[in-house]
């Protein structure tokens, strides 16, 4: 039950994750980066501290801080300055579709660090699901923004560094709790891209938004920054990554839905077609053949 429960948090997790998507395509074609990533985490730390001290949330030991702050360095700096140049060069929905790819990372990385076996029938979901993406992409290029494939292929970098984190915060989230763990990640990769973003002039780009644009932004840091992430930890606490990963299969249905409204994107029937194949992939990979 307890693993259904994870499953139940991570899959309304995704959701927010993909609507986050269609946001910050929304606002990337005005806004570099570095900026969208501080307005995402800045505001998703201030609303993520005072729920941790209110709730006497459970720090992470002082012997695994260093390895936390690394954690959310990696995760809330570079996964996210990588998938805002992603979004820049490609829709939500396809950018959407790369990322729903994240499953199958993760059992890779699991298997690859001893934490969870690669068997014959996972390695075949594996291969259905890349390869109905590669297809999917492939076959909508000509409709897709110039350079497109520059932003899957970042994509597909950034999804890697998110699958090393699914694998390696399941040990400090139990040592801790849910939010202990996330707050401390987050504050670091806020602090590291409000320094980065002072030096660079992101920060002070801030003062150039419009309404509609705080509108977007303050969504983009209490949904799908502070709550997306408050739940997509605590489903990492009760459910095995690959199974918490499997739910990102939502996230280009949420994306392209919202994004047909704020900025046109078509849903086309071959990334209908590549998210079957993810679909299908991940249900190969993950279901269990019971033994009579």
């Amino acid at each position: 039950m307890g693993e259904w429960v994870g499953v139940t948090i991570a899959l309304v997790s995704s959701c927010l994750g993909g609507t986050a998507a269609a946001i910050t395509r929304y606002l990337a074609g005005n806004t570099d980066p570095i900026t969208l990533a501080i307005l995402r985490w800045a505001i998703g730390f201030c609303c993520v501290l005072p729920a941790a001290l209110l709730l006497r949330a459970r720090w992470p030991q002082q012997r695994d801080l260093p390895a936390v702050a690394a954690l959310g360095f990696c995760f809330f700096g570079v996964f996210f300055v990588l998938y805002n140049i992603a979004m820049s060069y490609t829709t939500a929905a396809r950018a959407s579709l790369a990322l729903a790819t994240l499953p199958l990372h993760t059992m890779v990385v699991g298997a690859l660090l001893g934490i969870e076996p690669l068997t014959r029938r996972k390695s075949i979901g594996v291969c259905i699901a890349v390869l109905g993406v590669v297809a999917a992409l492939a076959t909508g290029l000509s409709a897709a923004p110039p350079g497109a494939w520059r932003g899957e292929l970042i994509m597909t970098a950034a999804v890697l560094c998110m699958a090393f984190y699914n694998v390696w915060s399941r040990p400090f989230i139990q040592r801790s709790s849910a939010l202990g763990f996330l707050t401390v990640g987050m504050g670091t990769g806020a602090v590291a891209l409000v320094l980065v973003g002072a030096l660079t002039g992101s920060v002070a780009a801030l003062s150039q938004f419009s309404t509609p644009q705080w509108i977007a932004g303050i969504y983009l840091g209490v949904a799908g920054g502070a709550l997306a992430f408050i739940l997509w930890v605590l489903a990492l606490e009760r459910a095995t990554p690959t199974r918490v990963a499997n739910t990102m299969t939502v996230n280009p249905l949420a994306a392209a839905l919202l994004a047909t409204q704020l900025v046109g994107e078509p849903i086309t029937p071959n990334l209908m077609l590549g998210l079957i194949a993810v679909f299908a992939g991940i249900w190969i990979a993950t279901s269990e053949v019971k033994s009579a």
